[in-house]
């Protein structure tokens, strides 16, 4: 483990960088003029905080927003690093007892609005530091509101070339997550950067499932149902004020807990709804484009657009707020011409023809994106200059209808809760507990305390109740002929619930089968003490008073859901917990792990160590050479882990290690000619297909054609 490793493991908890971190690490620390381009949960933030931790002095961070340098600053903290802000907020006393902190050197990471910094008395006082302390680095967070040709253009931001006459010696970074050729041509001149390196990473976001659906006559009812099919927080945008005040109330008289946020609002109400929504109170925030940059939460599981975006800059930024942390999400646009002609009316009331040229320009690009029939993800790269061939498999124009569903996860949720209601109740009191239901008799027997509780809000009741008619007829589980139609476990639901027998079922009247984003196939005991941990989270943020994802990101509890860590050492090894993580929640978590571990009956295989250490560096986007590479291992070493782990049922994206027609004609070849001789398989296939593709598109055949 190299010192930057060491030292990202110590501070942040990680164990390896993400993909261009370390490369852009390394330059900042040789005192490097920055220009960084990466995506929106791309780890931006930590190629500025990690080296300010590992220089002398002091790292200066421009941020346009109150709420999210105060956001960075809780998270900084949260792992016993010492940074602070200075805004508006503050009263004296706490100023004044800030400023004597950063002079006598005890704050690595200073965060202040661009309208401070070029207050002429905060000049004096950054001359202060740079005297007493030294100034190590000038970091520009969502440098892209330099430019009058960004989307979030802020005038103050072009007065902070300034600061490079002032402090020549002082690097400059300049970071954001947007930027075509022109803005970025524009930071570097605006900014005076010398000889910047340019690094720009992929605007690739392969964890967002991208869809297109057309907005219906009765399109709330539409996209409740959307948000009732989802799990974890959401956002909804809307184009007008109205709207999202409308949307959030019916969603409200829906039993939905959403909230309203736009620019027509008190600075009071925006905030509370704001901290609301990001310390997970509700679910939903529907919000206008006033809702966008600085929100700084991780864990949103869906986006959907409600109404059409007027560029696809602004679609690309909202659809970046899902699935920050790496974790799967959805982006949903609901499109319809009628909002078409609504904004190419606002379009027509622009006094500039120009504006109103590079308005439509704009505008029309989302209708090519909304009406394409290629991929997604090709027609979005392709706007940011950014080339992308080939099928996606995820995003609905590349993903195939699938009549027949694996619905093994749901099938293993649905009988641990009949195990757990003691076989003594039918199929509607255990779908009644598996959604959440607070009637009488759920409460009455005190199933509502059960930890299959709520597990299963996800689906709608005639989903489950068509689940629990093909285990009936599938012969998976037993019903009492006594009239009361009592379900009871059989050996075949033993066997669902021991990870020895698959689920499949067909899935009647969907409206598009191919839509559905793919699961990560988390097994059923796995989630429900992912749940528990998820609750744990909760308490310990609403006790601190700071967003659950300080705490840990969801990814990080996943990983103690799969390892079950039961030791303080076991636990440090999880992905996020550093030495003060390990030092404030280490022995909460735990205990409530071995809790868990101690309530299960139920044999448990577990992938090795070594194969999970793979399986967190290709959730971090890593290919199979740079794991091979990062962890000194044989790529048929690596490929061999991740046909192993397909087969132990972990969520391995196989669609980035094989094109999806190729895994096609592949499963073909294996229904043919069976899955024993991998040898014969090549033959017949020939050099198109590699030994390792055909490894792993077998290791999925034989998890989903287990015995039966």
């Amino acid at each position: 483990m190299t010192r930057l490793e060491k030292a990202l493991k110590h501070y942040f908890g990680y164990d390896s960088f993400r993909p261009g971190q370390k490369e852009i690490i390394e330059e900042t620390l040789n005192n490097q003029d920055l220009l960084i381009i990466m995506p929106t949960g791309g780890g931006k933030s930590l190629c500025f905080q990690l080296p300010a931790l590992l220089k002398p002095g002091l790292t200066l961070v421009v941020s346009p927003l109150i709420a999210l340098m105060q956001d960075q600053v809780d998270a900084l903290k949260d792992r016993g690093i010492d940074a602070t802000f200075l805004n508006s907020t503050l009263d004296y006393e706490e100023m004044r007892s800030r400023y004597g902190a950063i002079l006598q050197g005890k704050i690595k990471l200073l965060y202040v609005a661009p309208e401070r910094l070029l207050a002429e008395k905060f000049r004096t006082f950054l001359d202060k530091i740079a005297n007493n302390i030294g100034i190590s680095t000038i970091a520009i967070d969502e440098a892209h509101c330099i430019s009058e040709w960004g989307h979030d253009f802020r005038p103050e931001y072009r007065q902070l070339k300034q600061f490079r006459q002032r402090y020549p010696q002082v690097p400059l970074l300049a970071l954001t997550a947007t930027a075509t050729k022109r803005v970025q041509q524009d930071i570097i001149e605006q900014l005076g950067l010398q000889n910047p390196s340019v690094h720009l990473n992929s605007f690739n976001r392969f964890n967002i499932h991208y869809q297109v659906q057309p907005k219906q006559q009765r399109s709330y009812h539409q996209l409740l149902q959307e948000i009732r099919s989802q799990s974890g927080a959401g956002i909804v945008y809307c184009l007008s004020r109205r709207n999202v005040e409308e949307v959030a109330y019916k969603l409200q008289k829906d039993g939905i807990k959403a909230l309203p946020y736009h620019a027509g609002m008190t600075d009071e109400k925006r905030t509370i709804n704001q901290t609301r929504f990001l310390r997970d109170d509700v679910q939903v925030m529907v919000a206008t484009i006033a809702f966008g940059m600085g929100i700084n939460k991780p864990d949103v599981r869906f986006v959907f657009h409600y109404d059409l975006p007027r560029s696809l800059e602004n679609f690309y930024q909202e659809s970046g707020r899902a699935g920050r942390d790496g974790e799967s999400a959805t982006s949903i646009l609901f499109f319809s011409m009628g909002d078409w002609k609504k904004i190419d009316y606002l379009i027509e009331q622009k006094p500039d023809p120009q504006e109103q040229r590079i308005a439509r320009q704009q505008l029309n690009q989302v209708i090519d994106y909304a009406e394409g029939v290629d991929c997604r993800r090709t027609i979005l790269l392709r706007y940011f200059g950014e080339r992308f061939s080939g099928n996606c498999g995820q995003c609905d124009n590349c993903l195939n209808p699938h009549p027949i569903e694996d619905w093994t996860i749901e099938a293993q949720k649905f009988l641990s809760c009949v195990a757990r209601c003691q076989e003594k109740f039918g199929m509607k009191h255990i779908i009644e507990v598996l959604r959440g239901s607070r009637n009488k008799k759920v409460e009455q027997y005190g199933h509502h305390l059960l930890s299959t509780y709520g597990i299963g809000k996800d689906k709608t009741k005639d989903e489950w109740k068509m689940l629990v008619r093909s285990l009936l007829n599938q012969g998976l589980v037993s019903q009492s002929n006594d009239g009361y139609r009592i379900l009871k476990l059989n050996k075949r639901s033993w066997e669902i619930l021991r990870k020895q027998r698959t689920v499949e079922i067909a899935v009647k009247n969907k409206i598009d089968s191919q839509t559905k984003p793919q699961n990560n196939p988390y097994q059923a005991e796995k989630e429900i003490l992912y749940e528990q941990l998820k609750k744990l989270r909760k308490q310990i943020a609403d006790l601190h008073s700071i967003p659950p994802y300080i705490i840990f990101a969801d990814s990080s509890l996943k990983l103690m859901a799969q390892l079950q860590p039961q030791t303080l050492e076991d636990f440090a090894s999880i992905s996020g917990v550093n030495d003060y993580k390990l030092q404030q929640y280490g022995e909460q978590f735990i205990s409530l792990i071995r809790t868990f571990c101690q309530q299960q009956q139920l044999p448990v295989p577990l992938p090795s160590r070594s194969q999970m250490t793979t399986l967190q560096l290709h959730h971090r986007g890593l290919t199979v050479r740079e794991i091979a590479a990062q962890r000194s291992l044989a790529v048929n070493t690596i490929n061999q882990h991740l046909s192993e782990l397909i087969e132990l049922n972990q969520p391995v994206a196989i669609n980035k290690l094989v094109a999806p027609e190729k895994q096609k004609i592949i499963t073909q070849i294996l229904e043919k000619v069976g899955d024993d001789s991998l040898k014969n398989l090549k033959e017949t296939l020939g050099n198109d297909y590699s030994y390792e593709e055909i490894k792993l598109v077998r290791a999925w055949y034989r998890r989903r054609h287990q015995t039966q």
